[in-house]
């Protein structure tokens, strides 16, 4: 053990004649445990709640998704399902059909889109977890399963046979047109269950079967708008990404779940950063206790350093163990910060202590990044912080 670190560890845990000096330095102490502490558990609850918003739309976004590049719709046939199906990491892809359209119930209307799907649908996403009440859409029956936005909008009960829900969609084609009614494509559906996902996509999106919705936009039994799919989970995204370019035949564009929602993505993570930068300022200003400690204590060892610099030790050494000293006391209460901070988000998720609903508890989670960063802030901000103190010793305290 080098001769400044033995001093330093001395000086940190030895107590010091003068009461308001132990005092000074227990409060320090727990400063650090306290800005570390909070740190910690400021990132694990806005990771939990970052985790919480996107898994609606995790829902709702496939992992990969394939767009035409040209026109709205792609071209699929018997030699594109078979190369799907052996392009390696693909566990499951599903063809969707969706356009605006405008719904009619009764005497309400709203705009939405029908979101066509095929059978393969349920393979690439969590039916179950998305459906509130009723069942599932059958395969090429006029059926829909509607958000709960939609059906408060529309007033639209489950199992209403007699009065069906009304989509109409423009006709393809060119030239005026005399009646009213050859402008449209009309088809009655009929509700046979709710989803509930989040209340932007409840207001807009209704399911349906694919070869209804191409009936409805007059599309060809070979057209899709884009294909959804579901990777293996030891997939490379890159590669999967790389061999489907290749399968299709007409320019493709694939986004990812995080390209597919990059504002949302962008605006939680620029949240991240302010909230960590606004926290990071409040334990500037805390750890300035750590220099004030350190100054105190080298006003309090005067004598003890005066002893030292007639044995020998220089300037720089002297100042190098007040370093020492601020940072392991920076370090010390980093890691029992952290320490009590994540036996709490321990004990929120295990227990449930904070609520935010009555039947639903803050969400928290415990990232190996937060454990890095809140250290090395804290770390760091402690040694420029002891730096500062160290430097204000100077040659004439030893005449």
């Amino acid at each position: 053990m080098s001769f400044p670190l033995y001093i330093a560890k001395r000086y940190l845990v030895a107590k010091s004649k003068q009461n308001a000096i132990n005092i000074i330095t227990r409060i320090t102490g727990l400063v650090v445990v306290v800005g570390a502490f909070s740190l910690f558990v400021v990132l694990a609850g806005f990771a939990g709640l970052k985790e919480f918003s996107l898994s609606f739309i995790n829902n709702f976004d496939p992992d990969l998704k394939a767009y035409p590049i040209q026109g709205k719709t792609l071209t699929v046939s018997t030699q594109l399902e078979d190369d799907l199906q052996n392009t390696k990491g693909i566990a499951a892809y599903s063809f969707v059909v969706e356009d605006k359209t405008f719904f009619k119930y009764r005497d309400k209307s709203h705009v939405g889109i029908l979101k066509g799907v095929d059978a393969h649908y349920g393979r690439v996403h969590d039916i179950d977890s998305m459906m509130a009440y009723g069942n599932w859409i059958e395969p090429e029956k006029p059926q829909v399963v509607a958000g709960f936005g939609v059906a408060n909008v529309l007033s639209l009960p489950l199992f209403d046979y007699e009065n069906p829900l009304v989509a109409m969609a423009p006709k393809p084609g060119k030239g005026t047109v005399d009646r009213p009614d050859e402008a449209f494509e009309e088809i009655n559906l009929f509700s046979v269950g709710l989803y509930n996902i989040t209340e932007e996509i409840d207001k807009k999106y209704v399911f349906a079967d694919w070869r209804v919705a191409q009936r409805l936009f007059s599309i060809d039994t070979n057209k899709v708008s884009y294909i959804e799919f579901k990777l293996m989970p030891n997939a490379d995204e890159a590669e999967v990404v790389a061999d489907l370019q290749e399968v299709f035949s007409q320019g493709v564009l694939i986004k990812n779940r995080m390209q597919l929602n990059d504002a949302l993505y962008k605006m939680l993570n620029t949240e991240n950063l302010a909230t960590y930068l606004i926290f990071t300022l409040i334990i500037i200003v805390a750890l300035f206790n750590v220099a004030g400690a350190t100054i105190m204590m080298i006003l309090d060892k005067k004598a003890n350093l005066k002893t030292l610099f007639s044995l020998g030790a220089s300037l720089s050494q002297i100042r190098y163990i007040f370093f020492l000293q601020g940072t392991l006391l920076s370090v010390s209460g980093a890691v029992i910060g952290i320490l009590l901070a994540t036996l709490l988000v321990l004990v929120q998720q295990k227990w449930s202590l904070v609520m935010i609903t009555p039947t639903l508890a803050y969400p928290v989670k415990l990232e190996w990044i937060n454990y890095v960063v809140v250290f090395l802030t804290i770390v760091i901000l402690g040694m420029l912080s002891s730096k500062i103190a160290a430097n204000r010793i100077r040659d004439k305290m030893f005449l």
